[in-house]
């Protein structure tokens, strides 16, 4: 079966309208695993430093020990975020103008670079300073891919395929942390560590390798990324139209063999503005120049800064933490990478749910499943199986949200600024990661175990509150949602 024969006439509007009929994924599967890869490798850029930077510090910051890896471990999460803000106020604004693909294969390759640095760097100096760099690509990436996935998916998948990318980024999760076990912990017997772990007199720089895979990743993502087309959406918004029907066309194709299509019905002109093109680099004054969105710049920097302390807490510095709260190094890497397990878990299980409820709702669910995890982790004692679910909940809680949220912020903001909207509050969002693992970490050894593992949680009951305030998202037109 084919497209229809007789397709409206080229507009912006009539581009997007075509878009908007299509309720199946229509570009090749293949991108899915495309734009996979590259939200693998981000992941594991992010976790990696969970389980590895105890041996990290050991070995390149003088006067280290274990016990101190967590104050040492601030500056580089922290700058790292510092990077994910630069990143994104700077290189997503010329997304909106230069391309959303052209723009992937700048960020995967400065993304690249930093973790190749940190794979090198003689000291802990040059490993913050890579940690920047690699903070930098991440930072835009983040925004720039899930501002993609949102112009190329379906109305009423949106929020789905964006949980399906983000299954990816739970292997990459998963390959971070065990990897980090088995090269950067020396041989315990199970469950207290690994008895196969590698770390040892004759291996003291397993994390070298752990950020060289990290490199050899980002390579790969870049050279896949070619293949993927320009998002029509943008196409059309800058005047490309020809550009635009060609990759709608064959999006319609592929739909088609699904079923037939209905009929493109544009968005009533009242509803929402013409499309228009906004200049190199002026997409802040349209976002700021507007109350509307102003305001939901407010509302979601609010819930991404809150929502971050907790998610940077646990994916960067939960087997830090833990080794503070006197748990033996081994032991607090293991209990941090059966949590992993629970991630994966999260991204299968969304995958097929997302869509039942709307973006927001999802915010209190993960919340309170991250405190009931936090709970049983401080609550175990020697029963490390219960500290093993406890940690598989808490990882499956925190990361419930991200993915609906990020559906959501995409669709918040309009298709000439999306990437730069998405890149500001997101971007910005990141600090609070940072400052919260700042702040946090000086009071964390003052703490019970229970009372730091709800201390870091109850941040992202703040930005679940803070989520019921945004837009309604979930089956709507993108140019109704945001004009």
């Amino acid at each position: 079966m084919t497209a229809p024969a007789e397709t409206p006439p080229l507009s912006p509007q009539t581009i997007a309208a075509r878009v908007e009929r299509i309720n199946v994924w229509s570009l090749s599967y293949l991108f899915i695993g495309i734009i996979g890869v590259g939200f693998l490798f981000t992941f594991y850029d992010i976790f990696d430093i969970n389980v590895s930077f105890v041996q990290t510090c050991v070995q390149i910051k003088p006067g280290c020990t274990p016990e101190k890896a967590l104050d040492a471990l601030t500056v580089p999460v922290v700058l790292n975020l510092a990077g994910y803000v630069i990143g994104t106020l700077v290189l997503s604004p010329i997304a909106d103008t230069i391309g959303r693909r052209n723009m992937l294969l700048v960020t995967m390759l400065i993304t690249g670079v930093g973790s190749l640095y940190n794979a090198l760097a003689p000291g802990y100096d040059n490993f913050v300073i890579a940690r920047v760099i690699t903070g930098i690509g991440i930072g835009a990436d983040l925004a720039i891919v899930n501002t993609y996935l949102g112009e190329v998916a379906p109305r009423r998948g949106r929020a789905r395929y964006t949980a399906v990318i983000f299954t990816m980024s739970a292997l990459g999760a998963f390959f971070g942390i065990w990897g980090g076990l088995l090269l950067t912990t020396p041989s315990e017997h199970w469950p207290l560590g690994l008895p196969f772990a590698l770390a040892g007199p004759s291996f003291e720089n397993g994390w070298r390798w752990m950020y060289g895979v990290g490199a050899l990743l980002a390579l790969i993502a870049i050279l896949l990324r070619f293949e993927l087309p320009e998002s029509p959406r943008w196409l059309a918004g800058r005047g490309r139209l020809e550009e635009a029907d060609a990759v709608v066309t064959a999006m319609e194709e592929r739909a088609s063999r699904h079923g037939p299509l209905a009929e493109p019905v544009p968005v009533d002109e009242e509803e929402v503005r013409p499309v228009r093109q906004v200049p190199a680099l002026s997409t802040y004054r349209e976002l700021f120049t507007d109350p509307r969105y102003v305001r939901r710049i407010i509302i979601l920097l609010l819930m991404w800064f809150t929502g971050y302390v907790t998610v940077y807490g646990f994916s960067s510095g939960f087997t830090s933490v833990l080794t503070v709260l006197k748990y033996p190094p081994p032991e607090a890497g293991v209990i941090t990478a059966m949590g992993v397990f629970g991630f994966l878990i999260q991204g299968v299980f969304t995958s097929f749910f997302v869509e039942r409820l709307e973006r927001r709702h999802w915010l209190p669910i993960g919340a309170v499943l991250t405190l009931v995890g936090a709970v049983l982790v401080a609550e175990a004692g020697t029963t490390i199986a219960i500290a093993f679910i406890g940690s598989m909940l808490i990882f499956f809680g925190f990361n419930l949200w991200v993915s609906p949220a990020y559906a959501l912020t995409s669709e918040s903001f309009p298709t000439r600024a999306r990437t730069t909207g998405f890149g500001l509050v997101d971007g910005i969002g990141h600090l609070g990661g940072g400052i919260g693992v700042l702040l946090i970490a000086p009071y964390v050894k003052d703490l019970s175990v229970l009372g730091a593992l709800l201390l870091i949680s109850s941040f992202l009951v703040v930005a679940a509150v803070v989520g019921q305030f945004t837009e309604h998202t979930r089956d709507r037109e993108l140019d109704v949602i945001s004009p």
